[in-house]
């Protein structure tokens, strides 16, 4: 397979990537036929996908203008994927021009393409590292130079954390990242999951062993398992809900009432005990 200008030397264009997939559902333009392979599997078993990562999508734009309307000037978009329309920083300094964004990701071809695409920004810096190291991400240049700790930062984790396991220990992988954050500090963050009543269908159940086959392991997790995430944070109303259903812009965004959307968004005020 011949290899693109915009991909790194270092990479196998074999092996789908979870970036590169979620890019191909959004419909970007930075993925491979591996990625693409694996991602049309799945739409055919789940055609709704498509539906449910834009969904997530529509939350991150909405989230960070629910935090920009109370103050919040400063973003770290942990596991921030390849850059598409609607960026962090391109919602935030269209209302601040000031505003100040680091993105970080593992994947060596979401890095590549939002440093290229970001080069003349000097209020964006983009981190390659493993979100799950906290301390790493949070002592790094790129996030010491550009953040500033003692005021407020908007903590944002969008279709993430359902890629750790509970062996990972997500919940003290945000505890490391709150216990770093100034009062008036948010997070904002979605997750692929079900409630305990919900009954998942036999054609989502088979598009996960695609994913978990082919790409990587995910970890669904119910609205209390959620909640837990939010341990030293207040939640912000309406607390957990379906992704649509927090803060939707119009009745399109819930969708239908009875409707059981596979994932849960929620967003997180700092309190100190």
């Amino acid at each position: 397979m011949e290899r693109p200008n915009w991909a790194p030397g270092d990479i196998d264009l074999e092996r789908p990537s979870v970036a590169r997939v979620y890019d191909y559902w959004l419909g970007g333009a930075h993925n491979f036929a591996a990625d693409r392979a694996t991602a049309q599997s799945m739409l055919e078993k789940m055609p709704e996908i498509r539906t449910v990562v834009l969904n997530h999508r529509a939350f991150l734009r909405r989230a960070v203008r629910f935090l920009l309307a109370r103050g919040v000037r400063q973003f770290l978009d942990l596991g921030s994927g390849i850059p598409t329309v609607g960026n962090v920083h391109e919602i935030a300094q269209a209302a601040h021009p000031d505003a100040g964004v680091v993105y970080v990701d593992i994947d060596p071809v979401a890095v590549a393409h939002s440093r290229s695409l970001l080069s003349g920004n000097d209020r964006v810096s983009v981190l390659q590292a493993d979100v799950r190291d906290a301390l790493g991400v949070l002592c790094s240049p790129e996030v010491t130079e550009r953040l500033d700790f003692t005021r407020p930062v908007g903590v944002l984790m969008i279709a993430l954390l359902h890629f750790v396991s509970d062996e990972e220990d997500p919940w003290g992988i945000i505890g490391r990242y709150r216990d770093h954050l100034a009062p008036g500090s948010y997070l904002a963050l979605s997750h692929a999951g079900y409630d305990e009543t919900d009954v998942e269908s036999a054609a989502s159940v088979e598009a996960r062993r695609i994913y978990d086959r082919q790409v990587t392991r995910s970890t669904l997790r119910d609205r209390e398992e959620i909640t837990r995430l939010f341990d030293g944070f207040a939640l912000v109303e309406p607390g957990v809900v379906r992704v649509p259903a927090w803060h939707p812009e119009s009745p399109a965004d819930v969708g239908e009432p009875d409707r059981r959307f596979p994932g849960f968004a929620a967003v997180g005020r700092v309190v100190r005990r």
